[in-house]
């Protein structure tokens, strides 16, 4: 009798231990962050507020802050990446918030921390793109990202000029471009997402991208309504600040990024006098 409460206390302990490092933080699956920047004042950029929530929805942690925070919300994200708790890392802003974005990249870079997506939304200077960075997906009508030294990923920039229906105060709320970046997010997470709330609604396979630090790899096109090529693109929609028009890929601008060129009204090419600067504006965003 006494040998089998002694077998049964021994297999209690063991399962106790089992259950206990199971549980613990190092055998935690990490999860993933999108983090999302709003620009001046915090009252311009409420499509990242938007975006935050249809990305939740679809099981995706994802919390929006003002960019003046970036760099204590890049201490706490490399903090929680050390421990395991957090990964990959998505960071996504508008105006002032993405260039808080692409100087929350490079800080993190410096502490080794790896971040798996990044994208500005019309930025309102030229960066280059850090080491540690697997993609950029700028979405511009004002400046282009550049290749960092070290920085061996996926940059593409999507010029925006020729939409008449973006402009600097609404292109964060974009439902299309919206779109397009979900996909993106939802690619690059995975399983790691948290138990939706609800069904999420299903991404249209056309928006599949690339895989991730693939620098070769055919961007996906913005999606669209617009016959084909021959035919001038249908006129957006003006009251959702969404694109109709048929995106194009340039030939590759200097050092290789790729340029996702959208034709004016009517199929002309984009004014070689809007103000885009970057190292690979002059042989990227004309034609």
């Amino acid at each position: 009798m006494r040998g089998w409460w002694r077998l049964t206390t021994i297999a209690l302990l063991a399962a106790g231990m089992i259950l206990a490092l199971g549980s613990s933080p190092s055998m935690a699956v990490p999860r993933a962050h999108v983090y999302l920047l709003r620009g001046l004042l915090n009252i311009f950029s409420l499509g990242m507020d938007t975006l935050a929530a249809e990305l939740n929805r679809r099981g995706v942690y994802s919390t929006v802050d003002n960019h003046a925070d970036w760099q204590s919300l890049a201490d706490q994200a490399a903090a929680n990446y050390k421990a395991g708790k957090e990964g990959p890392i998505i960071l996504i802003g508008h105006s002032l918030g993405a260039d808080a974005v692409m100087e929350m990249a490079a800080y993190l870079g410096k502490r080794g921390v790896p971040v798996a997506l990044v994208v500005p939304f019309d930025g309102t200077n030229s960066y280059a793109a850090s080491a540690n960075v697997a993609r950029v997906l700028n979405l511009t009508q004002h400046f282009y990202m550049a290749r960092g030294p070290g920085f061996h990923g996926s940059l593409i920039n999507v010029d925006l000029r020729s939409d008449p229906n973006i402009d600097h105060l609404n292109i964060d709320k974009s439902p299309r471009l919206h779109a397009r970046v979900i996909a993106e997010v939802l690619g690059i997470v995975g399983s790691r997402r948290m138990e939706a709330p609800s069904a999420a609604k299903p991404v249209p396979a056309d928006l599949k991208t690339g895989a991730i630090g693939d620098k070769d790899a055919k961007p996906a096109e913005l999606p669209h309504d617009a016959a084909p090529a021959a035919v001038p693109a249908k006129a957006a929609d003006k009251t959702d600040g969404a694109m109709n028009a048929t995106g194009s890929v340039k030939p590759p601008a200097e050092g290789g990024t790729p340029v996702i060129a959208l034709p004016e009204k009517g199929g002309k090419a984009a004014s070689a006098a809007a103000p885009v600067a970057s190292p690979s504006a002059s042989s990227g965003s004309s034609q």
